[in-house]
């Protein structure tokens, strides 16, 4: 695997190369030579301090609502974009008009603010939400010109436990452990790559027990990232949205196990694997 600076520029054009080796505080970007991206675009905890002032709620219950630890799961991809910043600075995963969020309807009841921002603060954070899509814009261009289609896991988890520490977790039916979110892709042409994904992580014993790995269960739409991947470049690009179930940590100390992390890396990665071959045969 090379780091971005190590990456070889034959793949790129000039022009998408600049947009892509610009530094970035937000995010991690690793470039190897494959068809599969991986992504953790709310893995992010860093907020600039400028906007701390501003904030209705603690460190605490920021780190709740985001994905900590799943840009461990993401080193499953050739190539890898894990972002620091948090999700409540800008939400990459919403349309740039939601970007950042004033309605607690949108975060789970949570006011994220004391009151509106100034101007010159939401400019500045959506300034990241137009910076990280002309950047994917140019991935995704170059890696479909060199491998003819691209996987592209795009890697979240989620709480169910959001009554309390000491109450009972969510009800498992609504709650699979993981979450396969394919709305977004063209079935006719993915079908079988994401029923054979899911069979293999299925398949992968974690905390001593079959995961139970179900499709489209929490979420009728994948996120704006994946929608706007399909709407963008059609069949090209299989993007299966992973929404992991918080077992492998507790929500409330976040405390983590990171024993279950790795099983839940290790059956990803067979996952991967068990479908690679479909998008090495694009070229």
């Amino acid at each position: 695997m090379q780091s971005l600076q190590e990456f070889s520029p034959q793949f790129f054009s000039r022009d998408e190369q600049l947009v892509l080796e610009q530094p970035s505080d937000d995010w991690d970007l690793v470039l190897g030579d494959g068809p599969v991206v991986a992504t953790a675009i709310h893995d992010g905890h860093a907020m600039r301090d400028s906007l701390l002032p501003y904030l209705a709620f603690s460190e605490e219950e920021r780190r709740r609502d985001e994905d900590p630890l799943t840009g461990m799961l993401a080193v499953v991809g050739d190539v890898r974009l894990t972002v620091r910043t948090s999700r409540f600075e800008v939400d990459l995963n919403r349309p740039r008009a939601k970007a950042i969020s004033t309605n607690p309807a949108d975060t789970w009841g949570l006011q994220v603010w004391k009151g509106p921002l100034p101007d010159a603060e939401l400019e500045r954070s959506l300034a990241i939400h137009d910076r990280f899509y002309a950047m994917v814009g140019s991935l995704m261009d170059e890696m479909i010109e060199r491998w003819g289609c691209v996987l592209l896991l795009d890697i979240h988890s989620y709480n169910h436990r959001r009554d309390g520490a000491d109450a009972e977790p969510a009800e498992p039916h609504r709650n699979p452990d993981i979450d396969l979110g394919v709305t977004t892709l063209d079935p006719r042409r993915w079908g079988r790559v994401a029923d054979r994904f899911a069979e293999v992580l299925r398949g992968h014993e974690v905390g001593g027990r079959r995961p139970d790995v179900r499709e489209n269960v929490r979420y009728e739409g994948g996120g704006h990232f994946p929608e706007w991947l399909y709407a963008t470049y059609g069949e090209r690009v299989c993007a299966i949205s992973l929404e992991y179930k918080k077992i492998y940590m507790d929500e409330w100390t976040a405390q983590a196990d990171i024993a279950v992390v790795e099983q839940f890396r290790a059956g990803l990665q067979d996952a991967v694997d068990a479908v690679r071959g479909e998008f090495l045969a694009c070229r």
